[in-house]
């Protein structure tokens, strides 16, 4: 917890503090003691993180509570779009590996490690279908 305080109150404090309380409504003084790390009393939650994120930009305490947990924060770029029905086409086609990969392995009732291996990637590949397929179709409209 004190390493998610103290990335919040390092963009506090590098933030026009004013400014940042104004837009997440609430006094500099309270955003100021909410944020201080070295404060016992000092209580960040949710909705505070989240404005805190939103006026900002600085992922730092996100960085920092993931951490915490053992997890890191990675920003992932959305994949271009491309033609509606090429998205569609690509998306049918990982759908039906998927598909093939889960019947294979359990023709024998049972899924072994590398069968996990191997649908746990036709998965994978669906997913980044989807995302291809959903970034078209945003695109399009």
């Amino acid at each position: 917890m004190h390493e998610f305080l103290k990335a919040c109150d390092s963009v506090v404090d590098e933030a026009d503090t004013k400014k940042l309380a104004t837009l997440m409504n609430m006094p500099p003084v309270s955003l100021l003691q909410r944020a201080n790390a070295n404060y016992d009393g000092a209580w960040f939650n949710v909705k505070h993180l989240y404005a805190l994120l939103l006026h900002t930009n600085d992922m730092r305490p996100l960085a920092a509570l993931a951490g915490e947990f053992g997890y890191t924060v990675a920003k992932t770029a959305p994949p271009a779009a491309v033609e509606i029905h090429q998205a569609l086409g690509r998306t049918t086609l990982e759908f039906a590996h998927l598909t093939v990969e889960t019947h294979a392995a359990m023709a024998d009732g049972r899924i072994d490690e590398v069968e996990r291996a191997r649908i746990m990637k036709e998965i994978t590949h669906a997913e980044e279908a989807l995302a291809l397929f959903k970034a078209s179709v945003k695109a399009a409209a």
